[in-house]
Parts: C-alpha cells; structure tokens; sequence
C-alpha cells in the first residue's frame, strides 16, 4: 500500500490553509477515505448528512452542525453513512506560519507535546455556543477563500488566530498543555532537528550544539520544561511515528523499526507497548476492527 501522507496544496501563497467543500449526492456511493495523515490540523464541519471519522484513539459520529478537530499527523480515516446527502466543509490549517512574535508564547498550547489536539473536540459536545462560533468562523474562512475580495488574505488569517483563541479560552478541561521555562523558538529548534533525523542516531550533544548549551544543562532544562527526559521524548517521536508507518507503509514491522531509527527489535517492541499498551499487531488489529485497514504485516 503506497505511503499515505497526504500533502495539503494551499490557496494562497501567502497563507498556509486549504478550505473545501465536498458534498455526496442522496444515494450515491463513496468510496471509504483510506487512513491518512497531513502535517497541518484539520477542522470537519458538517452542513448536511452523516459522516464518520475514525482515529487510533475513538470513532466519531458527526451529524448536522457538528464539528471536528484533528491534530497534525493525526491519523485518522472518514467515510459517509446513511443514504442522505452529505455535504461538508475540510479546512487545514498549517499553524507554525501563524506564530508571529505576539503569538510565539502560546506556541506552547498547541505543540501537540501530550496529546492531539483533538482532545479539544469535547469543547463542541459540551459548549454549543463555542461549536456555533467555530462553525461561523470556518464558513467565514471559506467564503474570504473562495470570493477572494479584497483583504481576504487578511480576514482568513484573521478568522484563524480567532479559531485558536476559541480554543485556548473554551478549553476549561485544560487538555492544551504548555511547557515551563523553555523557550518556544528553542522548542521549535530542538523538535525540527529531530523530526529531520528521527531515522538516525541522534545524539543529545548535537542538539546543545544546535541551541547553545552545555549537555548538563541542557538535560536538566529539557527535563524541567517538557516533563520527560530528551531521550524519552525521542523514544516518544519515534513510536509515533511508527504508528502512522504501520498503517501507511506496506512494510514489515522491522522495517518500519529501522525507519524510525530503532535497530533492536526488543527494544522496538518495549517502547511501542509502554507507550500503547500494545504490541505493533494488535495495535493494527484494535484499527482493523474499525475498518479501513489492510492485511496484517508481518514480523520478519
């Protein structure tokens, strides 16, 4: 099966988003959304009819008016249920062309660290009016996109710094996690590096070289700032990055080791089930009972 990253091919040059509608006429047979990823978030907007979203983590069933976040390299697959005519809005957003100085701070909420951002979805089961403004904000976004008045450019980027303030200031869980002390452009630094060379050996001394700081100091400040060591956090990478291999990849799970920079398939296979609870095939079977997914790889 061919690799499933899925590239987003923006509207304007001058701002990272793609916003479409899609609509599948009373009736008419879809072919099911294969499970994909994108590095840039994802908001569904429903307008008519019945879609389902699958993610590693829940199914969700959206209706009329609901809405859905998912995450960057989030994997997640989507199909139309019901005979009714369904007609939805996709709109992806790359959000690191969107943190100017004023917004670096809260880069932090939205790095993704501890979890999707599609924790965020109970926001829209549990607050209608916050869903309600989402959703105008979203039709807004689609409509400056696709008349392309003058200053569109500036209103759509406008309406996505006010999706994100929706977010942070509905978010009265506080599932967006920041980090302490550690500053975000550093955080950027180190997280691009080892995105780059999570394939290779990545050595923690090339990281304080890169962001200027001694080995001791900088394990100690990592540490304190992000909640986990820098080799965890690796490991951490890594594994994530596995997951969206073993369903993006027709490879075998030592492969797919290799590709995330793990040789020692023992070591491969504690990492995956501390961080999932599982082994790498029923990890693909607990998908498979979800649909979408193809024959089991296998172990050599």
């Amino acid at each position: 099966m061919k690799n499933l990253k899925e590239p987003i091919y923006y509207q304007s040059p001058l701002l990272s988003l793609k916003v479409s509608s899609f609509v599948v006429s009373h009736g008419e047979q879809t072919v099911d959304r294969p499970w994909h990823y994108h590095k840039e978030l994802e908001f569904i907007l429903v307008r008519q009819g019945h879609l389902e979203c699958l993610t590693t983590e829940q199914v969700y069933t959206l209706n009329q008016g609901d809405v859905l976040l998912l995450g960057s390299s989030q994997l997640h697959h989507t199909r139309k249920i019901g005979d009714q005519t369904l007609d939805h809005i996709v709109l992806h957003i790359d959000l690191e062309s969107y943190y100017e100085p004023a917004m670096m701070m809260y880069f932090p909420y939205f790095s993704e660290l501890h979890a999707p951002l599609s924790v965020l979805n109970y926001i829209f089961q549990e607050n209608q009016l916050v869903k309600e403004e989402i959703s105008r904000t979203i039709l807004l976004i689609y409509e400056e996109m696709h008349t392309k008045t003058i200053g569109y450019e500036m209103a759509a980027n406008m309406h996505v710094r006010q999706l994100l303030l929706l977010l942070l200031r509905s978010d009265h869980g506080l599932k967006l996690r920041g980090y302490d002390r550690m500053d975000a452009a550093i955080f950027r630094q180190v997280t691009d590096f080892i995105d780059d060379h999570l394939s290779d050996k990545i050595e923690m001394e090339r990281v304080c070289s890169l962001v200027n700081m001694s080995y001791s100091y900088f394990s100690r400040y990592f540490k304190q700032a992000v909640g986990m060591s820098f080799t965890e956090f690796v490991n951490l990478k890594r594994i994530k990055k596995a997951e969206r291999l073993l369903v993006t990849k027709k490879s075998s799970i030592t492969e797919i080791a290799s590709l995330v920079g793990i040789e020692n398939m023992a070591h491969f296979y504690k990492l995956f089930k501390r961080f999932n609870g599982c082994t790498p095939k029923e990890y693909m079977n607990r998908l498979r009972t979800r649909g979408g997914l193809p024959q089991v790889i296998s172990n050599s």
